[in-house]
């Protein structure tokens, strides 16, 4: 989500949600990481700086605790990609809404914002 948004291409209810402002929309350390592994292996083209961008954006850090880690570790095996599911593990802990593009990760019990690009 954090690089459709920087690019303007959210689909319109998830850009009315980021506007309206009423809810902090946090970006995981688990985001920027993927971000990084794609862009090293030539899978993603993304801003030189997404540290930069997450805090310009008036989007919020959200670091990986060593409880999100044992979340993370002792999900069921719904879904196998381990940022996938450290994002679900937040979410769950945290007590947030994920917003994320796969609606797999609903099965997991966690509430989910379908977002998409337009």
């Amino acid at each position: 989500m954090l690089l459709w948004a920087a690019q303007d291409s959210l689909d319109p209810p998830a850009r009315e949600v980021i506007a309206e402002g009423a809810d902090t929309v946090f970006v995981s350390a688990v985001t920027i990481w993927e971000i990084e592994i794609k862009r090293a292996h030539g899978r993603l083209h993304a801003p030189p700086d997404v540290i930069a961008l997450v805090d310009g954006s008036g989007f919020e850090r959200l670091p990986i605790s060593l409880e999100h880690a044992r979340e993370a570790g002792s999900l069921p095996a719904l879904h196998k990609d381990p940022f996938d599911r450290m994002l679900v593990a937040q979410a769950h802990l945290e007590r947030m809404t994920l917003a994320t593009a796969d609606a797999r990760l609903g099965r997991y019990g966690v509430p989910v914002f379908a977002v998409a690009p337009s």
